[in-house]
């Protein structure tokens, strides 16, 4: 097996064949909270939705959402989707919509270069960043700055991988996609 951080984008199609399986397995099998993914969105409302946020998505998030699913399978508690999602059997009333996060937050918002990928559990949410080289996955800690110690909100960011590819690659080989960010804070003493 290859290492995922050594993987390529001439691996996209096999990692996409292997989050395909796995969104739909899981699926199947009972294994997602919220049920099945959502269905796969159109290059249309892919456009529609990066004109809303200002930014074009990295080709490998945009083959993901066009065809594996707009959401709802993934790391953590599921990928967000690019479009407003309901749930009804669900605990929530809404599934987490990466093109409307920022309206959720009054007062701060993430920078609109940072794209909103799921919820890491407590005050921490995952992010992709949308205009550096190669897409680093970001892990953001609301708790992890204040504002009384003259800190703003890039001071809660944390790396997590370098690259979505990383990650998600980490992610289908049934690997932990906290493992390198934790490794990356126990050595800088936090």
């Amino acid at each position: 097996m290859t290492d995922a951080g050594q993987r390529t984008a001439a691996d996209d199609d096999l990692l996409l064949e292997r989050l395909h399986d796995l969104a739909w397995r899981s699926a199947s099998s009972g294994g997602s909270a919220a049920g099945p993914p959502f269905p796969p969105l159109t290059p249309t409302e892919v456009e529609r939705a990066e004109r809303r946020l200002g930014y074009r998505l990295p080709e490998l998030l945009r083959r993901l959402y066009t065809e594996v699913g707009d959401g709802g399978f993934g790391p953590e508690g599921g990928l967000a989707s690019l479009t407003p999602r309901r749930v009804p059997h669900w605990n929530v009333p809404d599934w987490p919509c990466a093109t409307t996060i920022r309206d959720d937050r009054p007062g701060w918002a993430p920078p609109k270069s940072w794209f909103y990928l799921t919820d890491g559990g407590c005050t921490m949410e995952w992010y992709v960043s949308l205009i550096a080289v190669d897409h680093p996955v970001l892990l953001w800690d609301a708790d992890g700055w204040s504002t009384e110690d003259g800190q703003g909100p890039h001071d809660g960011l944390r790396y997590a991988t370098p690259s979505l590819r990383q990650w998600l690659w980490t992610w289908a080989d049934g690997g932990h996609v906290w493992d390198e960010v934790l490794a990356w804070m126990d050595g800088a003493g936090h």
